[in-house]
């Protein structure tokens, strides 16, 4: 029998040219949904109000020898960046995603300068797909002697190791003088100081090691050794206050194992906030799990987001939450953006990691463990003043309209990509 008659083998040659087609189309409809997104996003900022974020207050603490300071008002913490710039000695080391150029922009780019003229050591990184919109002409003010990396989207050595040579770096940390350190989801623009509610967190003291230890990773696997950034010891081995840092380069996720770990030890509460809740199913059945075996479960996101995609993703799992008692709570009153969590009143964390597959399995993240009952309390105190703005979803959200039912069915292939 000649091999086009063969059914068996026609259907085999149909598959060969059918697959090819079936998977580009797959491949492309994803950046093609993103992209919408993103200029549906455009359309919703433009008509939507900015308002300004409620102002919690700042939140103290002491944790072994070291002084926490918990901020929820930008304002108040780029001064107090910017102080501590003003007074570094030997070395400055800062870490952003997003570096605006605007008036507060402006004002990290001339306080680096003025510490690098009086013989301060200054390293600083940045993302570059997140600052596309920033003219280079803002990052070129920065003086010759200041040394910055620009980190990129996809590395030259990408084909070597895709993994290893991509990734956003979505880390928020200042380090001065390996003393005073800054770390959370605050960027650096005006606009976060004044219209989003978000969290950063200082330490002061010893703590500060293992947040100076992730820049200087990510800034010696770009340099050579000449220009690498000297490795300190931490004063203690063990300490209430730990460092989670996803670094790509090193194929290193320890931030969502982190949290896998707080969720599983819970017996009485966790309070979780993040900006954008898409879980993988073994964080989400962690969530659920401890609801159901009498754990106080909340998890807040804002009503609305600066991504619309991210909000319909995210409520794709509210009635699953519901369902298992598991409380969502809605922050009506502006963009939160605080990626933060506590736990029975004795582990908490800030940082820069948000709940979904790009922050705990593809960015560089940094989130600070800590291990501490008053600090838990004073955490606890941020949750309680941000749940003031808030709604509880209950059984009514269970009877959405079907169409926005089919809505988040018809998201659920995108819960990966993002």
């Amino acid at each position: 029998m000649s091999p086009l008659r063969n059914p068996a083998l026609r259907q085999a040659d149909s598959l060969r040219r059918i697959v090819p087609w079936a998977v580009a189309g797959l491949v492309s409809a994803v950046p093609a949904t993103v992209a919408a997104s993103m200029a549906i996003d455009l359309i919703q900022k433009r008509g939507r109000k900015t308002r300004a974020a409620p102002r919690p207050g700042t939140f103290s603490s002491t944790v072994e020898e070291s002084e926490l300071d918990i901020y929820t008002d930008g304002a108040t913490l780029y001064e107090d960046m910017l102080d501590a710039i003003g007074s570094a000695r030997e070395s400055i080391l800062m870490e952003t995603f997003i570096w605006k150029n605007d008036e507060v922009g402006q004002r990290f780019i001339d306080a680096f300068n003025a510490a690098s003229a009086r013989g301060v050591e200054v390293h600083l990184i940045y993302d570059g797909f997140a600052n596309l919109s920033v003219p280079s002409s803002f990052y070129h003010q920065l003086s010759e002697q200041v040394h910055v990396l620009r980190l990129p989207t996809v590395a030259r050595r990408f084909w070597r190791g895709p993994m290893r040579h991509s990734g956003f770096n979505h880390s928020k940390i200042l380090v001065i003088d390996d003393d005073v350190a800054f770390v959370g989801g605050f960027n650096i623009g005006s606009l976060y100081a004044r219209h989003w509610r978000d969290t950063h967190l200082r330490s002061v003291g010893p703590g500060t090691w293992g947040l100076r230890q992730t820049i200087a990773e990510v800034w010696n696997e770009f340099h050579d050794s000449g220009e690498q950034i000297a490795w300190v010891p931490p004063a203690a081995w063990e300490s209430k206050l730990r460092v989670s840092a996803n670094l790509p380069i090193h194929l290193v996720y320890p931030i969502r194992s982190m949290y896998l770990n707080a969720f599983a030890r819970a017996r009485k509460r966790i309070w979780l906030t993040t900006p954008y809740f898409i879980p993988d199913q073994q964080l989400l059945r962690s969530l659920i799990e401890a609801a159901e075996r009498g754990v106080d479960v909340r998890v807040m996101v804002p009503q609305e987001s600066n991504h619309i995609l991210g909000d319909w993703l995210s409520r794709g799992f509210f009635e699953q939450m519901i369902n298992s008692k598991v409380t969502v709570l809605l922050y009506t009153a502006s963009m939160i953006h605080s990626k933060v969590a506590t736990v029975d009143g004795e582990w908490s964390t800030v940082g820069t990691a948000n709940i979904d597959r790009l922050s705990l399995t593809f960015n560089y993240e940094t989130n600070v463990e800590v291990i501490d009952r008053a600090f838990a309390a004073e955490m606890e105190k941020v949750f309680d003043c941000d749940s003031m703005h808030c709604v509880e979803l209950g059984s009514e959200w269970l009877n959405r309209h079907r169409l926005t039912k089919l809505a988040e069915r018809a998201l659920v292939p995108m819960r990966p990509w993002l």
